[in-house]
């Protein structure tokens, strides 16, 4: 057996980390581009820190989900301001913004150069402008991964811009951070962070160190998402899911994720849908699909994986993949996960949808290669369910 595993230089854990930002910046650098979100207030408390240790600070507002647009407006920012730095303090939106700026800041091609599937998709070459990376949702994981999606209106589609040479020089998770999120977001990211989690477990690159972490992941996830949605003040869930969404970012870099993603990626790009709306709406069906398939093929293995996230997940030592199909679609209803024809979803778009889902790069994670039918039925679900 042979497998590789990478992650952030550092990272840093708990609550009242994020005190601890401005000392280790002080370390990399003396102007610093900060990437926020809408809200630069909650940044607040940050800046004084840094600028308390002399760094001087720009900042740049991320509203939304980021764009290739976004990227080129905050690398512009970045190299005016003349920037040696950079921070992401935000989701995970925020936070792949900033990964992109600080790759960009020292690898000057066009950031066409670096980017899949609508680019050409080379390597970046040299190692970028020093990033901490400081969540305030527990969903994406994207402070220990080491690629940075956006949008591209111009396609209709979510890319990744990737490399080893992307993960953050540290990474600060303060669950603190994230208890005035909204129910609603609470849910939309949780259910992003357990998605990861359960397609990198059951993914065809998954290796014994993903698997432990997947596992602890998802028991965490399991237990405390329902709390967290219902108590935003939960402090005990709330860290539990950061830690779910550090874990499913750890195990997504080093084993790959699967088809829900892979047709989340064109998903987003088409339509204005919550990343984690789209998955969580996908999960059930997707499960469901590749469990047919697996045990059609006769990959006993590959099926038995499943069974075993459903008792990870329900807690039930005797589940079967059926009852964890069950649980998921259980879950969305009580997170009150509106259906995906709310977003004007069409089966007119399904052919397009499946065929840049093909192109997408965690599709090659998938434990089975789908057919063309099985992607449609499981979009057919998705879009209107029973």
């Amino acid at each position: 057996m042979k497998f590789e595993f990478t992650t952030a230089d550092r990272i840093l854990f708990g609550p009242g980390t994020l005190s601890q930002v401005a000392s280790a910046a002080a370390e990399m650098g003396e102007r610093v581009l900060l990437v926020v979100g809408r809200d630069t207030r909650r940044a607040a408390s940050l800046v004084e820190d840094l600028e308390s240790r002399g760094i001087t600070v720009s900042m740049f507002s991320v509203h939304g989900e980021p764009t290739t647009e976004t990227a080129a407006a905050g690398l512009e920012i970045a190299r005016n301001s003349l920037s040696t730095l950079v921070i992401g303090m935000g989701g995970g939106a925020v936070i792949d913004a900033g990964k992109v700026i600080a790759a960009l800041l020292t690898n000057t091609e066009d950031m066409m150069t670096y980017l899949e599937v609508i680019g050409e998709g080379k390597p970046i070459q040299v190692r970028p402008a020093p990033y901490i990376a400081v969540p305030t949702t527990a969903g994406t994981g994207a402070e220990v991964t080491r690629n940075a999606v956006l949008g591209s209106p111009e396609h209709r589609v979510k890319v990744s811009m990737r490399s080893p040479l992307m993960l953050p020089r540290l990474a600060v998770v303060d669950p603190e951070l994230t208890c005035s999120l909204t129910p609603e977001i609470t849910a939309s990211t949780g259910l992003d962070a357990l998605t990861q989690l359960l397609e990198a477990f059951v993914s065809c690159e998954a290796n014994p160190l993903t698997d432990g972490i997947c596992r602890e992941g998802l028991v965490r996830a399991g237990r405390s998402l329902p709390r967290a949605f219902r108590n935003g003040d939960d402090a005990e869930a709330r860290e539990e899911m950061c830690l779910a969404s550090l874990f499913g970012g750890l195990a997504l870099a080093n084993a790959k994720l699967g088809a829900v993603h892979g047709l989340a990626a064109p998903l987003g790009g088409m339509y204005s849908a919550p990343h984690g709306v789209v998955c969580a709406r996908l999960l059930p069906h997707v499960m469901a699909a590749n469990v047919e398939a697996l045990r059609r093929e006769g990959d006993a293995a590959g099926a038995a994986r499943f069974d075993e996230a459903a008792r990870l997940l329900t807690g039930n030592p005797s589940a079967r993949a059926e009852e964890g199909v069950a649980w998921v679609e259980a879950l969305c209803r009580e997170l009150n996960v509106v259906p995906l024809s709310t977003f004007g979803i069409l089966p007119e778009a399904f052919p397009e949808l499946i065929s840049k889902s093909r192109r997408a790069s965690s599709m090659k994670g998938n434990p089975v290669v789908l057919t063309e039918y099985e992607l449609t039925r499981i979009l057919e679900r998705a879009v209107v369910p029973s």
